[in-house]
């Protein structure tokens, strides 16, 4: 259902990810659904462009987060959450299994 209000499976992906793990960066997001890194950038920026995501350089990678200044993130965000509460738990296990014990700007600022 989330794929037609979208407008594809790509940029369905690219909110659930964010929505489950609060923040990402393009590859770890390619990665996990075993998609293009190209396309899920080009939703990043896309996202970002509209307001929903903002970004910041860690390092050399851009670390994507929910904007908390569009009044767009909550609505956005609850919807993403009724989706991950239906998601068939083969589903869960491959693609949103990962606890964040850490954030991804904790990791990259250990390794800088």
């Amino acid at each position: 259902m989330l794929k037609e209000l979208f407008g594809g499976k790509t940029p369905e992906q690219v909110l659930l990810y964010l929505e489950n793990y609060e923040e990402g960066y393009g590859k770890a997001i390619a990665d996990t659904f075993e998609i293009s890194l190209s396309s899920v950038q080009k939703q990043l920026q896309k996202f970002e462009d509209s307001g929903l995501l903002v970004s910041r350089l860690v390092g050399k990678t851009h670390l994507y987060t929910w904007n908390p200044r569009s009044p767009f993130v909550d609505p956005v965000r609850n919807l993403l959450a009724q989706r991950l509460k239906v998601t068939p738990p083969e589903e869960i296990k491959a693609y949103y299994h990962r606890l964040r014990s850490q954030s991804y700007s904790d990791v990259f600022s250990a390794i800088a």
